[in-house]
């Protein structure tokens, strides 16, 4: 079933008995958040919070945030949908009469993809018109101690090419809410609304905003999700509702609006206004600092007279966010191929934060066919930004890290197969290049037949300044000595240790606290891959050779906590001690 808007799905989660109503007052200032964070880790129920102080609103969160619900929001059919209309393309191509019958129930459910005109009374979300102070009711909700401020966390951002309206992005970026009019937007460097501001910015133009909040599953899912820069968020979201998307025309002009959001807030983002945005609690799992971005001065919102405000909280992997992009992934990795036809299966690690980590099987019909893929891989869209990419040839589930990372040790060759390209994009949240935005990035392959066998259990005893060494899988070993503060030169002496006294590890991982850093996959990808650059942290006794890094073994990457980089995320005491005396109030049939 496709849930047609907010209320749908929220009714059908009551329906489960998937859905706990808060009725408690509950303060938006880190109390609400503290209580979703705890249900999250539990993999609890959905959340309906209906008496939050300082809104007349109810707020829903984790309406996403476990396996079950997400498969129960989208259910089978986007999935069934994606794989059938990926074997027509091959078929289709090139077009014929008896290829066109045989798909014609895809191509009928194409027809049926779209948006469509409703009339202006028949669209809940036109209920209440704000435009004096149209923020004022929205609640202010703070997630984190060090937050600069309340940050609408599950905005649908809607913007136009500003010389092509039919180039249109929905896309989900923060935003910082300064007073009752006034927003900061974090655009990112590699996202389509930030590409129409770029443009709108070039010509000395004011760009029209538009932020839908709630509507169907369908769309929110549509936003989120890392679809081609061609292929509009708006026709993806029809996909998954299985037919048009009802849309209404703002009666005061402007963009149209999806009928069944909760809320539309209409605004215009002026060329070359700034204002400090930040701190913010991320999904990095750490504080993305504070940066100028630009401001969107609003002009009116749009709500339904009864409006359910969605929000979610963000954190240290894993929350909410993680089970629905993982959904995604799963529902688009059939058009990895198709994009990219050297690539088998391709899959980002949402525990390692934005973009930090991407694993895939490719293609190896000819020696060395596997950089061309990495290079296929880093030119494309959101994967551009990829930090750290591991490849083989081999067939193996990706979501098994470990299984993964013992494929490529067995295989990889360091001289060959560890590039480091240094010098490139860095996606916004990560901090641990030189420079806002910019780092850089290490590709690991392992294809053939393997070359090595791996040590499992430590057996080669005391290692130079090092107090703890703990294998995470065959072939990969953490450690931990003295902070980075302490001894930002424990890389090199082990390098230099190894060349002298050799190791059967091929790959160390030098962390804070090795015993902590392998507990789960979860920990390891996300205490590793957040905490170093590929340039300044990967080690080994490597040489130049014909213009190339040659590495030797074994590969050393330092891990650990370096000055400048961003505080991990961690709850404010006293709130925590006030959510566990009002537990049972929440929850009084727990």
């Amino acid at each position: 079933m496709a849930y047609a808007n907010l209320r749908q799905w929220i009714e059908q989660l009551r329906r489960d008995k998937d859905l706990a109503v808060i009725d408690t007052p509950v303060h938006p200032h880190l109390e609400l958040a503290e209580i979703h964070r705890r249900v999250v880790r539990e993999e609890g129920p959905a959340l309906l919070f209906t008496n939050v102080q300082g809104t007349p609103f109810p707020v829903a969160t984790n309406l996403f945030g476990s396996v079950r619900r997400v498969n129960k929001a989208f259910g089978t059919r986007p999935e069934q949908l994606v794989k059938s209309l990926t074997s027509a393309v091959e078929i289709l191509l090139p077009p014929s009469a008896a290829g066109l019958w045989r798909e014609k129930k895809v191509l009928f459910e194409l027809l049926r993809a779209g948006t469509k005109d409703i009339p202006q009374g028949e669209a809940p979300v036109l209920g209440v018109c704000s435009s004096n102070d149209p923020l004022k009711e929205l609640p202010r909700i703070t997630a984190w101690p060090k937050d600069g401020g309340s940050f609408l966390t599950l905005p649908l951002v809607y913007t136009e090419n500003i010389t092509n309206p039919n180039d249109h992005n929905l896309g989900m970026y923060r935003i910082q809410i300064y007073d009752d009019s006034t927003t900061g937007l974090h655009w990112q460097i590699h996202k389509g609304g930030g590409f129409h501001h770029s443009q709108a910015e070039l010509l000395g133009e004011t760009l029209p905003v538009s932020v839908f909040i709630g509507g169907p599953p369908a769309l929110i899912a549509a936003a989120v999700a890392p679809v081609p820069e061609q292929v509009p968020e708006l026709l993806l979201a029809s996909l998954m509702l299985g037919g048009k998307l009802p849309m209404v025309q703002d009666p005061l002009g402007g963009h149209r609006i999806p009928a069944e959001a909760e809320f539309s807030i209409r605004g215009r983002v002026s060329p070359h206004e700034r204002r400090a945005e930040g701190p913010y609690g991320s999904q990095s799992g750490y504080y993305s600092l504070q940066h100028e971005f630009p401001v969107m001065h609003v002009q009116r919102m749009w709500h339904r007279k009864d409006a359910i405000y969605p929000a979610t909280i963000n954190g240290k992997p894993r929350q909410e966010d993680y089970y629905l992009k993982d959904y995604l992934q799963r529902l688009l990795s059939p058009v990895y191929p198709l994009l990219i036809p050297s690539v088998k299966a391709l899959w980002s690690y949402s525990e390692s934060g934005p973009h930090s980590l991407a694993a895939a099987v490719v293609r190896e019909s000819y020696p060395r066919e596997s950089m061309a893929s990495a290079f296929r891989i880093l030119g494309e869209g959101q994967l551009s930004l990829t930090k750290f990419l591991l490849l083989t040839n081999v067939t193996l589930e990706l979501t098994d890290f470990p299984k993964l990372l013992e494929t490529v040790l067995e295989r990889f060759n360091p001289q060959a197969d560890l590039v480091i390209l240094p010098n490139t994009s860095m996606d916004t949240l990560d901090y641990t290049g030189r420079r806002l935005n910019h780092g850089s990035k290490a590709v690991l392959i392992g294809t053939g037949s393997p070359v090595r066998q791996l040590p499992h259990d430590y057996t080669e005893g005391l290692l130079p300044s090092i107090t703890a060494a703990v294998p995470y899988c065959g072939g990969c070993l953490a450690v931990s000595g003295a902070s980075y503060e302490e001894d930002p030169e424990l890389p090199e002496r082990l390098v230099a240790h190894f060349a002298e006294n050799g190791t059967d590890w091929p790959l160390l991982v030098l962390v804070d606290n090795a015993r902590d850093a392998v507990s789960t996959q979860t920990r390891f990808l996300w205490t590793v891959f957040t905490r170093f650059n590929p340039a300044d942290d990967i080690h080994s006794a490597a040489k130049v050779h014909r213009g190339a890094i040659v590495h030797s073994l074994p590969v050393i990457i330092d891990a650990r906590m370096k000055p400048g980089y961003p505080e991990e995320l961690a709850p404010d005491e006293d709130t925590a001690g006030q959510v566990d005396r009002n537990w049972r109030r929440y929850f009084p049939l727990v």
